[in-house]
């Protein structure tokens, strides 16, 4: 792996972190609103578990292209299709 490579796998991982982090705050902030019944966030338009829901799934369809199909398993497919031989087709 190359000097820029790793440099922008850990700008990505820093930036997921980060989202990370703001996704518990948030859920942090909604999650007492039922357990208590204050009511403090009030969303007209969406659930509110809706919305954590559909972050989380963004979330989780990030942390998969970060961390399962990175450089290395993009790497690993090219020379995979590399290897493969192409047979010239006999007339």
């Amino acid at each position: 792996m190359d000097y820029q490579t790793a440099y922008t796998r850990t700008q990505n991982i820093k930036k997921f972190y980060r989202s990370i982090f703001i996704f518990a705050v948030v859920a942090v902030l909604i999650a007492p609103d039922d357990i208590f019944d204050e009511k403090i966030i009030r969303i007209q338009l969406f659930d509110r578990y809706a919305i954590l829901g559909i972050w989380g799934l963004i979330l989780l369809v990030k942390a998969i292209k970060l961390f399962l199909f990175d450089s290395e398993w993009e790497r690993d497919m090219i020379e995979k299709e590399m290897r493969k031989e192409k047979k010239p087709i006999d007339y």
